[in-house]
């Protein structure tokens, strides 16, 4: 199995039991070894008092790209500490994109970087996640 079809399998095992990013709208896009792009159309229901979609909303698609980049090699791996600064606001209608990188992997602890985008290339934020490896896999290999 290649490193990109290990990915894949695991993306769609995860996706499976992701009610959290399917309910909020999330379009997986994409997926490799150590990286993954996830997208969402901003709705009403995604948006703050002040008309724009709200910060959660932005930290959940940053998150999610995060969590599909870090568990791309089947096994199990969750957030430790994640931080994000949001850099520009996006409206009703607009399509984010989350782009997750990794940067390191080193033993059981990683740290993956997600620039969210709208739909002309504008970045809206920036998120840096820290990951930790745990017992179990996505499949059976």
């Amino acid at each position: 199995m290649t490193p990109k079809e290990r990915a894949k399998k695991s993306a769609a095992a995860m996706w499976a039991n992701d009610s959290a990013s399917i309910w909020l709208g999330m379009e997986l896009i994409d997926v490799d070894e150590g990286g993954a792009t996830l997208s969402l159309k901003v709705q009403k229901h995604h948006t703050n008092g002040h008309g724009i979609c709200h910060g959660g909303i932005t930290f959940a698609l940053a998150d999610s790209a995060f969590a599909f980049a870090c568990n791309s090699r089947n096994q199990a791996t969750v957030a430790q500490h994640n931080v994000i600064s949001y850099t520009a606001s996006a409206k009703i209608n607009e399509t984010l994109t989350a782009t997750a990188t990794e940067v390191s992997l080193s033993g059981r602890n990683g740290i993956y970087d997600v620039k969210v985008t709208d739909s002309t290339g504008k970045t809206v934020a920036e998120f840096r996640g820290f990951s930790r490896t745990i017992k179990g896999q996505h499949f059976q290999e």
